[in-house]
């Protein structure tokens, strides 16, 4: 564990060396694989078994980090705008001495949103993006401020947190407190509410490759559909039946295996050769057991 500073702000990161020699690439010439969580009760625990240790043996250098006001990250009473989480990211990268380094950015849920984000702001130094359940549509921020809203009234001078440390749920606990903090005494609403959604010309402008990952039953299908229809390097959509918003909890052998095959072209193309499975001009959508492949 580790708290470094950087900007105004204190984060919490964790760093997995890369543990195997993959083929292809070194891994000094890998981009840096960087981990980024959803929204309130998330933190980078999410993806510490069922992604980030797998990919470091897979041979790729890992960064997963909590996002500003998020797990055991400091939590200022602004910031959480779209804009000021991609510079925390790279402010952060460069904290780390890692602010030479190209990334592929993994995102899941608003984590996939900001991965988007920062690809569109710094494609110089985004070198690929994985994409899980990524909430893209106007629809989405609605729906997500309304969400949230109605939580931070329910958590207003709530005596849960209390009650459950009585009965010894001492996580469960933590996360509603911070869920509490951030919903009650920070700008993420209104932060949230404010967002700008992306545009087709936004995807035409993605110059790095995507793997993008659903449930069959998110709602988030027709968004990711519509992404994979305008940027010119979506590789594949991958849509896991059965599951909805929670492929990265459900489903890890199938995403598991999605990823580090995306995780190892990209890292091919960083490198300056042409990946195996190089993306066609049109696309062709199947569900697999699931994907969804250009």
């Amino acid at each position: 564990m580790a708290f470094v500073p950087a900007g105004a702000v204190r984060f919490h990161v964790q760093q997995l060396p890369a543990t195997a020699h993959a083929a292809g690439p070194d891994t000094a010439d890998r981009p840096v694989v960087v981990f980024l969580h959803g929204l309130v009760v998330d933190n980078l625990s999410s993806f510490y078994c069922p992604l980030a240790v797998p990919v470091a043996r897979g041979g790729h250098e890992v960064v997963l980090y909590d996002l500003r006001g998020h797990g055991r990250t400091e939590r200022p009473a602004t910031g959480y705008d779209s804009r000021t989480a991609v510079r925390d990211l790279f402010a952060l990268l460069g904290a780390l001495g890692l602010g030479h380094r190209r990334v592929h950015l993994v995102g899941n849920s608003y984590g996939g949103t900001l991965a988007l984000h920062a690809a569109l702001a710094r494609p110089d130094l985004v070198a690929g993006l994985t994409l899980l359940e990524p909430p893209l549509s106007g629809a989405w921020v609605d729906n997500m401020v309304d969400t949230l809203s109605a939580a931070a009234l329910s958590l207003e001078d709530s005596a849960v947190p209390a009650e459950l440390l009585t009965l010894r749920l001492r996580k469960a606990a933590n996360l509603t407190a911070i869920a509490d903090d951030l919903l009650n005494r920070t700008t993420l609403i209104d932060d949230i509410a404010a967002s700008r959604t992306f545009t087709p010309a936004d995807y035409a402008a993605l110059r790095c490759p995507v793997l993008i990952v659903c449930g069959e039953h998110s709602e988030l299908v027709p968004g990711a559909l519509e992404l994979a229809r305008h940027a010119p390097q979506v590789t594949a959509v991958e849509i896991l039946p059965g599951l909805g918003h929670d492929v990265l909890k459900e489903n890890s052998g199938a995403l598991r295996a999605a990823v580090l095959a995306h995780l190892d072209a990209t890292a091919t193309a960083a490198a300056g050769a042409r990946p195996a499975t190089a993306a066609a001009p049109t696309s062709t959508v199947r569900p697999r057991a699931g994907a969804l492949v250009r």
